[in-house]
């Protein structure tokens, strides 16, 4: 199993750069970062810097969207940081969240979201794409290639994942609502005629590694906040039953409201109503025996990697744990 990080784009911009490197040393696989240019600085940016001061860790967002940047501009940045870096970049790619809706845009289509995976994978790996009516090809990049591995948790969104997807990206660390989500995402590929095995299976939660639960979880209750906003969404499409897991449906019934300016952010207003058990289950805390058993029961489910949230007081602390006693136990 690899293990990957998870960071935001917050000012200044070294630190970021600092955590992936040192990152890189500890051994983890992948730097990710989330994608949400007015809450944070523009991450492709970052990534240049990153890229050029590592050399083997992955980079890319977790998740970029459809709708902010054209499909063309999004597979234009992977091409260049692949041309000047060697083919070490990732699309993490979803509907869209905090990137569109603090713009007062709502999240794009699953048909919007199907046609972009083509259309960026395509042109950011050296292939003739039509759009619009349009051949297109980056001439200047054909030993460019990416992979796109895509954020979902409703089942029709599920689907197009099996369907399309070379990752899937489930943004919770619950190990039932993990097998019931991947099996999804393989019933769909088996369906599509594609191989399930070559699928890779990432799950990305919030890591603490410390004896203070009762600190770790309200450094961490926010996840749970960010995770009912997705589904909400299902909820408002499909209903409360059956559509996904009741623990999902259960938890955000006390939901009121969400505020974008907290979004991602240790000790928000707006996460109260997350259960201690939801907190517990959606994340990984305690010591370091408690983070290696909930891995291996996630490498178990065919888990390919776990990306760890890193935001909480103890980025450096958590970060420095994982590759001193988490990383090498799983290697």
């Amino acid at each position: 199993m690899d293990i990957g990080v998870v960071l935001q784009c917050d000012p200044p911009s070294s630190e970021v750069v600092t955590l992936a490197k040192r990152a890189e040393d500890l051994g983890f696989s992948h730097v990710w970062t989330f994608d949400s240019h007015v809450l944070w600085q523009e991450p492709f940016v970052i990534y240049s810097k990153i890229l050029a001061e590592t050399s083997r860790v992955v980079v890319g967002p977790m998740v970029t969207n459809p709708g902010t940047r054209d499909w063309t501009v999004i597979a234009s940045q992977f091409a260049t940081l692949n041309e000047m870096y060697g083919n070490r970049t990732i699309c993490g790619i979803g509907r869209g969240d905090s990137a569109l809706r603090v713009l007062g845009l709502t999240p794009n289509t699953l048909g919007q979201l199907r046609e972009s995976i083509g259309v960026i994978r395509g042109l950011a790996s050296g292939e003739t794409v039509t759009l619009r009516d349009r051949e297109l090809r980056f001439a200047w990049a054909p030993h460019s290639r990416l992979n796109v591995w895509v954020a979902a948790y409703g089942p029709k969104a599920l689907a197009l994942t099996g369907e399309v997807g070379d990752g899937f990206i489930l943004q919770l660390a619950d190990p039932d609502i993990a097998a019931w989500m991947i099996k999804a995402v393989r019933t769909a590929a088996e369906r599509a005629g594609r191989d399930p095995a070559a699928i890779k299976f990432c799950v990305a939660a919030p890591a603490y590694v410390g004896d203070d639960l009762a600190h770790q979880r309200e450094q961490t209750r926010w996840f749970g906040g960010m995770v009912g906003n997705h589904v909400a969404d299902i909820v408002a499409r499909y209903g409360a039953d059956g559509a996904v897991p009741q623990v999902l449906t259960d938890y955000i019934k006390g939901r009121q409201g969400y505020d974008y300016a907290e979004h991602g952010r240790a000790g928000n207003s707006h996460a109260a109503f997350v259960p201690d058990e939801v907190v517990d289950r959606f994340c990984l805390l305690g010591p370091v025996e408690n983070h290696l058993a909930r891995l291996a029961e996630l490498r178990e489910l065919g888990v390919d990697q776990f990306a760890l949230y890193l935001q909480h007081d103890d980025k450096e602390g958590t970060l420095e744990a994982y590759g001193k006693d988490v990383i090498p136990a799983l290697t």
